[in-house]
């Protein structure tokens, strides 16, 4: 019977050390990553005939949409569900993100990123002019912007491959600067602009970033971080020397 060899790096809990298990598992036409660790969760058995734990790992959509699965499979971030077998060289290597805390296996803790969409207020404040009717039309350009950048599923795959961000580093994260641009450009969104472009100049902000540009050839979804890497910086270095003037 054809099988599927994978080499996973584990740890049994936050602080634990970590250390490599290797499993077989039935090979099936059209298989990804996922399938392969739902095998094992269902028999936990290694590739020496041993009882084990299951390995934990994340996931949800199972059609790169979510982002939660996102892992490094043979030495590359990525999603997990979008990874077929077929494609794929065994032994396959299974590592989390270790950019990101990691909990336990495979499964990691994305809340940084989280929290760094909130710190430059990533959203749209429901202020009732939702009701008034229609709002001002976008160009076409910018609904075109607007909606490349919407895709980013915050799965954290620039944040691993960049190397200025980390859990010991300030640096609030490439996955921003789009983010900031897409709200700064939504009619009621821009009213929070300076807001999102002060938090940008704080330690840790869109400066830290080194321009290696490993996140734009990372992006499973081709979000523009390029561009708005480079109009953020921009517009921070413009509200900064305004505000000399201004205060």
């Amino acid at each position: 019977m054809k099988t599927v060899r994978l080499k996973i790096k584990r740890r049994e809990s936050e602080n634990a050390p970590s250390y490599w298990e290797e499993f077989e598992v039935p090979y099936r036409p059209a298989m990804n990553v996922i399938a392969c660790l739902m095998v094992i969760q269902k028999n936990p058995v290694n590739a020496q005939g041993q009882p084990t734990t299951p390995v934990a790992f994340e996931s949800n959509c199972l059609e790169e949409v979510c982002g939660s699965c996102s892992m490094v499979i043979n030495g590359k971030a990525r999603q997990a569900c979008s990874a077929l077998i077929d494609n794929l060289k065994q032994p396959i290597t299974l590592e989390p993100m270790d950019k990101f805390k990691v909990i336990r296996d495979l499964y990691i803790d994305r809340q940084a990123f989280f929290d760094a969409l909130r710190k430059v207020k990533a959203w749209v404040d429901i202020d009732g002019s939702q009701e008034l009717g229609q709002g001002p039309r976008y160009s076409r350009q910018v609904q075109e912007l607007r909606y490349d950048i919407s895709r980013c599923m915050t799965c954290g795959v620039c944040g691993q491959v960049c190397p200025n961000y980390s859990s010991n580093t300030k640096f609030i994260g490439p996955h921003v600067a789009p983010q900031v641009v897409s709200f700064n450009l939504h009619p009621n969104g821009a009213f929070n602009k300076e807001e999102r472009l002060e938090a940008l100049m704080d330690e840790g902000g869109i400066f830290e970033c080194g321009n290696s540009q490993n996140c734009v050839t990372s992006c499973p979804k081709e979000i523009p971080l390029r561009q708005s890497i480079a109009q953020v910086k921009s517009e921070v270095t413009w509200s900064g020397i305004k505000s000399l003037f201004t205060k």
